[in-house]
């Protein structure tokens, strides 16, 4: 058995001998008052109450050893929840980032997802990113945030292969289901705009392996039936140009209905339209009512608080001598009342006190022997807070990185929000290190919106990193006009140089700085070209 408060431990038969002093002398001074009454009523007075003072004094101690806050053995708390198993399968392939809807087909697919795992909380939820393959990201969980992120990450860049092949998602995404073995429904959400490039029967077949297996197929039309180009644009959201073929003509996509429907008719699925304002509110009712089967967890505590034991003994003596005596049992349930508040809220920790007294770098460090115990996200959020205010930030950012990996999404916003603030303080602070810390900076507040979206905090704070970010080094290579004339003109260039060489630049030194970002710029250009070519391989279409 431990205790919360081992001090209050050893108090206990201090305060049980108050108590019984305190009462002894409360009953002597009665029987003096009443012998100055009269005799006969002092005889009486000193017949009554011989008890009260070792029995207020037994109850004493029972409530202070209740206040210690003593914590034995283990418990098992079982909970009892309904569950129905899906996955999201979303295309990645370039069609996907045509804008004929807003802001893209890719996009808008990642916004409904979203909005459908709020509104399925509580259900096994997976993740399977397909484009010429399919790549499983997330597994069936009940982690609603994990997928968030993967979601947020979708790209085309992330598949080795580009092309869609309908019928590798339908394949896996039935594996994948195949792991929830009880009674539930299984669904497969398809987000694509069905431009695919295998084979229609091959896609039917897959779609009828779909159906054999049990699962409920749902999907998700993105794009216009009408052709739409494909923008390919740079990290900062600038076009650079539009998909060309190989033979040098610009690539127009399109929804295929005719795909669509053939594969919603062979697995005797869901087909949603482009057109539907709300996509995921319409994928929540039909998935409303499919089959669920109850799921089970069960969780063990250790070190159960025992308060309880030693309070109710305090609680069934003065309930027994308020029958025999009323009057001085009852201050004593007054004085129990007061006594029986929960010991944490009483006794603030170590870090608690350091923190009260002005010294975070001191908090920092209790907080993190306290996280060795039995809640660990919680004291590793403190710290790392306390050290954030100390501004030790590689100490902050250590244990706000372990507290960020909590299950509780509040406290992981909370941690991922002080994480992004201590990026941003750190990158003042280190400016050496300045455009590394504030793209951390920048990532860490980007989760934190991912849990919480209303947060104007976190969206400031955003904001203030991506200012203060350096700008890209690649400014508009495509301008064809002359670099200024004179030193000034050069100095304002706000591509950071590692080694500045003076003031100004000539002329000739500004030339050569601006050929060699195009000649860089081409490089990349026709390098990334290269890489599409080669992935595509022998004519096949990579988009």
């Amino acid at each position: 058995m431990t205790f919360d408060s081992p001090l209050m431990l050893f108090l206990a038969p201090v305060l049980a001998l108050a108590f019984g002093c305190g009462a002894w002398l409360a009953r002597r001074r009665r029987i003096q008052l009443a012998r100055r009454w009269s005799p006969s009523l002092g005889q009486i007075a000193r017949a009554r109450g011989r008890w009260a003072p070792p029995v207020l004094g037994l109850a004493a101690l029972f409530a202070a050893i209740g206040l210690a806050g003593p914590r034995s053995g283990r418990s098992e708390v079982k909970a009892e929840s309904r569950a129905l198993s899906l996955v999201f399968a979303i295309d990645i392939s370039r069609s996907m980032l045509a804008e004929d809807v807003t802001p893209s087909r890719l996009q808008r697919a990642a916004r409904e997802a979203r909005r459908l795992i709020q509104d399925l909380e509580g259900d096994r939820l997976g993740l399977i990113a397909f484009a010429g393959r399919s790549y499983i990201l997330a597994p069936l969980t009940v982690d609603g945030g994990a997928i968030r992120m993967y979601l947020d990450a979708l790209d085309p860049d992330l598949a080795s292969e580009g092309g869609t092949s309908l019928g590798a998602v339908l394949t896996q995404g039935a594996q994948l289901l195949s792991a929830a073995t009880d009674a539930a429904d299984r669904v497969l959400v398809l987000f694509t705009d069905g431009e695919a490039h295998d084979t229609l029967p091959e896609v039917i077949a897959a779609a009828e392996a779909l159906k054999k297996e049990a699962v409920r197929l749902v999907v998700v039309a993105e794009g216009r039936a009408l052709p739409a180009r494909i923008p390919l644009r740079d990290s900062a959201g600038t076009l650079i140009e539009y998909k060309q073929s190989e033979e040098g003509h610009v690539v127009r996509t399109q929804r295929r209905d005719d795909v669509l429907r053939a594969l919603v008719d062979a697995a005797e699925g869901t087909l949603v339209p482009n057109e539907l304002p709300d996509q995921a509110g319409a994928v929540r009712d039909v998935v409303a009512a499919m089959k669920r089967s109850p799921a089970s967890e069960t969780r063990t505590t250790d070190l159960v608080p025992r308060a309880w034991i030693p309070v109710l003994a305090a609680a069934i003596l003065l309930v027994g001598y308020t029958l025999l005596r009323p009057g001085p049992a009852l201050v004593g349930v007054g004085g129990l009342l007061l006594m029986s508040t929960p010991a944490d809220a009483q006794r603030p920790t170590p870090g608690g006190r350091a923190m009260a007294a002005g010294d975070p770098a001191a908090a920092a460090a209790e907080y993190l022997k306290e996280a060795r115990g039995l809640s660990r996200d919680t004291a590793f959020y403190n710290a790392g807070t306390a050290a954030l205010e100390a501004k030790r930030f590689d100490v902050a950012r250590g244990a706000l990185t372990e507290a960020a990996k909590s299950l509780d999404p509040d406290l992981r916003y909370r941690a991922l929000y002080n994480l992004g603030v201590a990026g941003l303080l750190a990158a003042n602070a280190d400016t050496t290190r300045r455009a590394e810390l504030l793209a951390q900076a920048a990532e860490r507040l980007r989760e934190a919106l991912l849990l919480q979206p209303s947060s104007a905090r976190a969206k400031w704070n955003l904001e203030l990193a991506q200012r203060r970010q350096p700008p890209p080094p690649e400014q508009g290579g495509g301008g064809g006009g002359s670099p200024p004339s004179g030193g000034g003109g050069g100095a304002e260039s706000p591509e950071p140089t590692p080694e500045p060489q003076g003031p100004g630049l000539s002329q000739s030194q500004a030339e050569q700085i601006l050929s060699s970002m195009e000649r860089r710029e081409r490089e990349t250009r026709a390098e990334q070209q290269q890489r599409l070519k080669g992935s595509a391989g022998g004519g096949v279409k990579d988009w």
